[in-house]
Formats: C-alpha cells, structure tokens, sequence
C-alpha cells in the first residue's frame, strides 16, 4: 500500500495569524519578531519515528492507521523510518507504547526567513549581484560543475531563464497534485544566490554551473511544518546519489533547541531527520534567524553537530572596507541587526539588498539570513567540486578557514559576531 503526502495547510494555517508568516507581493516578510512562537505546535500533528527494525515503514504506518484510527500525512523510509499523521488525543499514549515506535515529535510550524526587499526590475544585462561580488565567487575558475544542491523552501520558478537549465529534479511536500514550482518567490530567489546561470540575463550564481533541486515544503505563504521538511529530507537521502546532491540548503526557521545528541534525548523528529542526512553525505546549510538573537533558540540553526548556520552582513558595494553607503540594517560591511548570533553560528555571508531570481520569470531584492544561507551553499558546492568526498565537518572547516576574519574587511560594533565571512574566490 503507497502512502503519499497530502495538502495539509489550508486547515493547519488558519487557526492563528500569529503563527504565520505572510508574504506581499513585494517580496517582504512582514510578520515581525523572526519564527513562530514557541506555542507553534500544530493541533493533534505528529510525527512518528520507527524502530530501525520496525519492519516496512509503510505497512507499519498503515497497520497503525487502520488500529488507531490516525490520519496519515506522509511516510518516510530514508532520512527517518517513520511517519506523520494526525492522531487523537486519546490514542497518543497507545501509538507512544508500540513496541515497534522509538519516539513520538510534535509536529511544529516553521517559516521563510527573510526581510522586506526593493525594486524587482530586470536588470537591462547580466550583473553581478553584490553578494555574489563580496564573496569573490566571481574570482574563482571553479564554478561547481555537477554540485547537486537541494533547496528545501517555496519551490523553484521551473522555467526561468536564469534557473531553468540548471534544476535537474524536483519533489513537491505538500501536494502530490502539483510540481515543485515556486508559488511564493522566496525559493527562486535562494536558488538564484546559489546556482543562477553565468549567462547574458539577469544576474549570477555563486556556483553558476551546480544543479539545483527544487524541494517544495514551503507554501505560498512562506510556511510549513517539520513533517512537511523531513518529507523534503527524504526525498534528498533517497535520491542523493543519483543525483549528486550534496548540500542542502535550508532558509527557514521555527522555534527549538538543540540536545547536541541528533534529538535522541529530547525526541526531536526534525533534528534526527537531518544528522540522518549529514550522515548520508550531505551537507547541509541553514540560516541563522532574524530575530536579532541568540540562535540557539531557532531550529535547525541550533543543530550545531550536524549543519552550518549562517549570518547576515550588511554590505552595500560588493566590496570588503567598509566604504559604501550605510543600509537599513547596519553600516556596510557590518552584521546585520537582525541577524541571529551565537556560537552555533559558523559563517557570516551577505544579507542585504540581495538581487537575485524571482517567481514568475522576474528579479527581486530582499534580505534576511535566508539570502545569506545560499551564499554559503553555494560556496560549498565549489568547496566539494575542488574537494571531492569532504565530510558535511571538513566543509565547514575548509570554509570557515578560507574565510575573512573580523576586522579585516569588516567589523562588528555589536561584539555578537566572532564568525568569518564566507569567501569562494579560492576554493
């Protein structure tokens, strides 16, 4: 019997605007304070981690189904041996005490993590976007041919021009009805960051000749759930070798914490997800957050043993010193003010004003450390073009040393920000 993922979010978003994240068509996010709260639990959601020795995780999810009376959302059979579903209340207890059931999540809402953007012209030529320059990406031969890179948001404009030779794949989380397509433009933009075309329109990517997958577990709002990302986590451990996927790319965020110990002891379903997936190969890049605060409390950007979590600088030129026009978040070439902070953070990269690929065939600027995230992915995809076989550790490691230190190109006035920014001209 073949379980496949259903539209769950026209029923899990309506209870409370509080605990979604909206998007104007002009590209902001403009539900203040960064994640949902910490009330973000998604009434009688869960997800349920098997047993590796549970047997078929299908037959199980449905033999559970059909003695508990739960309502199946999605099975997993690669990055976790298990499944969602929605479970009575009083039934809780009964699916918690199955032999064959390691631990039980509450399912909980997670969110795109950007900021209001500017103009979405279409440049008249192919530019180099300012990320793209401060990075030195431009600078290197390696341009991370072959590099599968999955980007787990809204989707991917599947036909435009400056993305569409480059997507090799693509997997739709919330609906089996309908391709990965981007219906929201934050995924488009992220996916431009990384892997846009080195063609004659529009702009550029840090590694413009990686293949990139469009893994849609976010909404058109900008909104989803854990179970909806360990769908998108599967999907990439089950085709990672067929496709050469090797990083992840995660711009989002939702209120947690990290046990250090893959979720083991804090029965965390999202955080063992994703050690799955390091464990398979693949590294994984996330966002640090725009709450302006400790990182630690925003997942997966607290997964320190198993990502790399990514800061937002404020750059307005392109180029390192210091010397161009301040921004809304901060002088140039310092970390944003809304960036997250903290030891779990690894990497700095820019997050401002960022131009890149927008739904629809269009451009758009936005910031966040959602636009940060991709800057450092695509970096990695040039560090294991030149470094074949690097583990998701001696990626962060290589990155973190070929990176700018502070004060040597830039500064951090708040103190918050030890971390280097990623540069890729010699990578």
């Amino acid at each position: 019997m073949s379980i496949s993922s259903r539209n769950i979010f026209s029923r899990l978003l309506a209870p409370s605007a509080a605990l979604v994240l909206v998007l104007t068509a002009s590209a902001g996010l403009v539900r203040a304070g960064g994640p949902p709260e910490p009330n973000d639990k998604v009434p009688g959601q869960y997800i349920v981690v098997l047993k590796d020795d549970a047997g078929d995780d299908e037959a199980v999810a449905a033999e559970m189904a059909a003695a508990h009376g739960l309502g199946i959302l999605n099975s997993y059979g690669h990055a976790l041996h298990g499944f969602a579903a929605v479970i009575p209340e009083n039934r809780l207890e009964r699916v918690k005490s199955d032999v064959r059931v390691a631990f039980v999540s509450e399912d909980r809402l997670v969110s795109a993590s950007g900021k209001p953007g500017g103009s979405g012209t279409v440049p008249p030529a192919q530019i180099v976007p300012t990320g793209v320059s401060r990075v030195a990406a431009q600078a290197n031969a390696n341009k991370g041919a072959g590099i599968g890179v999955a980007v787990l948001d809204t989707g991917i404009d599947l036909t435009h021009p400056d993305l569409a030779a480059n997507i090799v794949a693509g997997k739709n989380c919330l609906t089996t009805k309908k391709n990965a397509n981007d219906d929201n433009g934050h995924g488009s933009h992220v996916a431009g960051i990384i892997a846009a075309l080195d063609n004659s329109v529009g702009v550029v990517g840090v590694a413009p000749r990686a293949k990139l997958a469009a893994v849609k577990v976010l909404n058109a709002q900008g909104s989803g759930t854990w179970s909806s990302i360990i769908c998108g986590l599967d999907w990439v451990s089950a085709n990672a070798a067929a496709l050469n996927l090797k990083v992840v790319n995660m711009s989002l965020s939702g209120a947690g914490a990290s046990d250090g110990n893959c979720g083991l002891t804090i029965n965390d379903a999202l955080h063992r997800a994703i050690c799955r997936v390091r464990d398979a190969g693949v590294t994984v890049v996330v966002a640090a957050g725009n709450s302006g605060a400790s990182a630690a409390a925003e997942v997966p950007a607290a997964y320190d043993d198993a990502v790399i979590t990514v800061s937002a600088l404020a750059d307005s030129d392109g180029l390192a010193g210091g010397l161009g026009a301040a921004t809304a978040y901060g002088a140039d070439d310092t970390l944003a003010s809304f960036s997250n902070y903290g030891p779990v953070v690894d990497l700095a990269a820019p997050g401002v004003n960022i131009r890149s690929t927008w739904k629809g065939g269009a451009y758009n600027i936005i910031s966040g450390t959602s636009m940060a995230a991709p800057h450092v992915a695509g970096a990695a995809a040039l560090y294991l073009q030149a470094h074949p076989g690097s583990t998701w550790s001696q990626v962060r490691d290589g990155l973190t040393a070929a990176g700018e230190p502070s004060g040597a190109g830039h500064s951090d006035p708040s103190g918050l920000h030890p971390e280097p920014v990623v540069q890729a001209g010699a990578l």
